[in-house]
């Protein structure tokens, strides 16, 4: 019984040793390319930089389609800056107009997704955004601030954010 036994385990070990030895590895190839990414937004310190806004239709997300578009057009070569506000389905860029047009931000905007439309493309002197006349204001609007910045900034403001406060006081 023993015999058997260890014969048994001689011809299952010898079965094994050559069952693997038929196997073969599969060829593994390393296949090299270059590709050329233009990383860096060359902008000309002396240009002539314009502002255009545009709405954009079809965007679904902010996270996801906003910041897509806002991405693709950051890294147009001329851009200075870009923001896309999904909520007003606005996007604000500043562009070196030498080296940017309307044609090309569209079609930068619908290449990143054939379900996004341009429209209402127009240049202006300044954003249609709240942020910037926040800041414009100088110390800001009177929200918040003590009686006497209030009174500062009701004197020398002439924003929309200063006078609200202006007609209360």
């Amino acid at each position: 019984m023993k015999t058997l036994k260890n014969t048994l385990v001689l011809v299952m070990a010898i079965a094994l040793m050559t069952s693997c030895k038929n196997k073969t590895t599969p060829e593994v190839k390393t296949v090299k390319t270059e590709v050329a990414i233009n990383t860096e937004n060359v902008l000309n310190p002396d240009a002539t930089f314009i502002k255009s806004e545009f709405t954009i239709d079809g965007m679904t997300c902010e996270m996801g389609c906003a910041k897509l578009i806002e991405k693709n057009i950051s890294k147009m070569n001329g851009v200075k800056s870009v923001k896309v506000d999904f909520n007003k389905k606005l996007a604000m860029v500043e562009y070196d107009e030498s080296m940017v047009n309307h044609s090309s931000l569209e079609a930068t905007v619908t290449n990143s997704d054939e379900t996004y439309k341009v429209s209402n493309m127009k240049i202006v002197n300044s954003f249609s955004n709240e942020d910037k006349e926040v800041k414009e204001c100088g110390m800001g609007c009177c929200k918040g601030k003590t009686e006497a910045e209030k009174k500062e900034i009701k004197e020398n403001c002439n924003k929309a954010c200063c006078a609200d406060e202006k007609a209360k006081a």
